[in-house]
């Protein structure tokens, strides 16, 4: 089962030909759906079901530098509803470091796409807990959302498993009919270890990482080129060191 995403990216093009480059690297690919290029405001816009860092770099193995700046749906949930979400995913492990983003393409589907570094290989679980407090690290994040028992049983807080590669990186694109954007803001996105005794029994001490659910930036809603606070443009913001072994972003 697949549900179309559209993401924004800021990239940087001068010419004609940076765009086209662009436009080769990106039609045809399984998974995208569609491209559209503005060149004049270095804005990429394409539709697919790829995991948003593919996409990204499948932009940036043209030598061009991409930022994702929105990320949204083709068509609108509910207008006056937040239809974007992020998890920033930095609390509980200094090693561990990612992204986790959420978007509502209709009133049933939520899609989850998200890129970790820095986690054990193998498969781990994605759950959404109750509480947006990090004030003990993921400890006290509270229950799964909408656990009424078990683990073993479907909650809606369990969005699915993820594959952690040997170099610690896992990207991974969901499905998911059980949650909503706007009844999850405010709560936290816990990775579990993989261990199905302390899944099922919630255990504190098999969480890896977790971040509090904030709206995000949908399409068209971040038109930032330079940080107010720091100076920083855009283009250098995105090579800030990710994960603790220095790995450089590729968020």
């Amino acid at each position: 089962m697949s549900a179309s995403t559209v993401m924004e990216f800021a990239v940087k093009m001068t010419c004609e030909g940076c765009a086209k480059s662009v436009r080769s690297a990106l039609e045809g690919v399984d998974g995208i759906k569609s491209v559209k290029i503005n060149l004049e405001n270095e804005q990429v816009i394409v539709e697919g079901t790829l995991p948003s860092n593919s996409v990204k770099d499948l932009i940036e193995a043209t030598g061009k530098p991409a930022v994702l700046q929105g990320y949204g749906s083709s068509t609108v949930a509910k207008p006056k509803q937040t239809a974007a979400a992020v998890a920033m995913m930095e609390a509980g492990n200094t090693n561990v470091k990612g992204v986790v983003r959420f978007v509502q393409t209709d009133n049933d589907t939520c899609v989850v796409d998200g890129t970790m570094d820095g986690l054990p290989p193998g498969r781990h679980g994605l759950f959404i807990h109750e509480c947006g407090d990090l004030s003990n690290g993921c400890n006290s994040c509270g229950d799964v959302f909408g656990k009424m028992g078990p683990l073993t049983k479907k909650v809606a807080g369990a969005m699915g498993d993820i594959v952690v590669h040997p170099d610690g990186r896992s990207e991974f694109h969901m499905i998911n009919k059980n949650v909503k954007v706007w009844d999850v803001i405010g709560r936290s996105m816990v990775i579990h270890e993989e261990d199905t005794d302390a899944r099922i029994q919630n255990k504190l001490e098999n969480r890896l990482v977790c971040g509090i659910i904030a709206r995000s930036a949908g399409l068209f809603e971040n038109s930032k080129k330079i940080c107010s606070c720091d100076g920083i443009t855009l283009w250098d913001e995105r090579n800030v060191p990710v994960a603790g072994d220095g790995r450089k972003s590729k968020m």
